[in-house]
């Protein structure tokens, strides 16, 4: 039987519902939890078949935005079907790179655009933790669930991160019903979570991912025709750093990333690439993300 297609925001509407497997019981708002309290990789087949439209899926897996694998919290109960929202919130956040760079421009536009409630850091865009944005997006989401309209107001997209990391925020964002707004740049303006902004953010990850592909490819040509080795060029690829990124997240550590890693093609296919190969492939990662916001 051929699987339907499964859309992005089908899971909001699996979470509508409890889990009735008594071994999950995950409550509505919150993603399936697996015996042993981690987030669950995929729905019950119990839970997502309660939706119509997902009656005969084989599977439903679990979106990045709640992080399979980590462990498992009860999130908001979701605001009921068809409520109106009461009220509404404007939070802002502020970021700049470096402890030498001044935050005053950000703060003075969020405050002239009304927002009362800022979460600003001097942090760079490659860390792999921010937590004044991670307490604004966590916040939003719990005024949201309390039927509050939220936006999160920032001065410009590039102080929220860039490619990847961007559209997984808005996908979070999404996920939570929070709307967006930039107060200058190219996205200017306010976004509805349902709306094309969401999917420009998309757009921008994969041609981040593109050109960060092209780049090592032409590293790894360059370096050969000067006799170089290029070690682990042949075993990485693009679901092999993001896992392994998704992994550092939770401090992993090399050797404990590299064994939860799969070599997918060539003679190494089925093997565990080694703690050097990792550390290589997201150190190329990470000078890229910096020569992009460099010039950016």
């Amino acid at each position: 039987m051929k699987q339907s297609r499964v859309v992005s925001d089908d899971f909001k509407r699996v979470e509508s519902h409890d889990c009735p497997m008594s071994t999950c019981a995950a409550p509505a708002g919150s993603p399936c939890r697996t015996g042993k309290g981690k987030v669950a990789i995929q729905y019950h087949t119990a839970r997502f078949r309660l939706v119509p439209q997902l009656a005969k899926v084989l599977s439903m897996p679990t979106p990045a935005v709640r992080k399979p694998g980590s462990v498992w919290a009860e999130l908001p109960q979701p605001v009921s079907a068809g409520a109106e929202p009461v009220g509404h919130v404007r939070l802002g956040y502020a970021r700049a790179s470096t402890a030498r760079q001044s935050l005053d421009a950000q703060l003075d536009s969020l405050a002239e655009a009304g927002v009362t409630r800022i979460f600003s850091e001097k942090i760079s865009t490659r860390a792999t933790r921010r937590p004044e944005l991670e307490a604004a997006v966590k916040l939003a989401g719990e005024i949201r669930s309390s039927g509050v309209a939220v936006t999160l107001v920032v001065h410009e997209h590039k102080r929220l991160g860039r490619g990847i990391e961007l559209a997984m925020l808005a996908e979070e964002l999404k996920a939570s019903d929070v709307g967006l707004e930039f107060l200058t740049g190219e996205l200017k303006g306010s976004h509805d979570p349902s709306g094309i902004v969401f999917t420009v953010l998309a757009a921008m990850s994969g041609m981040e991912r593109e050109y960060i592909r092209d780049r090592t490819l032409e590293g790894h040509e360059s370096a050969r025709k000067r006799g170089k080795t290029i070690g682990g060029a042949g075993v990485t690829d693009e679901s092999m750093l993001s896992m392994a990124l998704h992994l550092r997240e939770q401090e992993m550590s090399l050797r404990d990333i590299a064994k939860r890693l799969v070599i997918t093609t060539g003679t190494k296919k089925g093997q565990h690439p080694s703690p050097a190969t990792v550390m290589r492939m997201l150190r190329e990662h990470d000078e890229h993300t910096t020569a992009m916001e460099t010039t950016g």
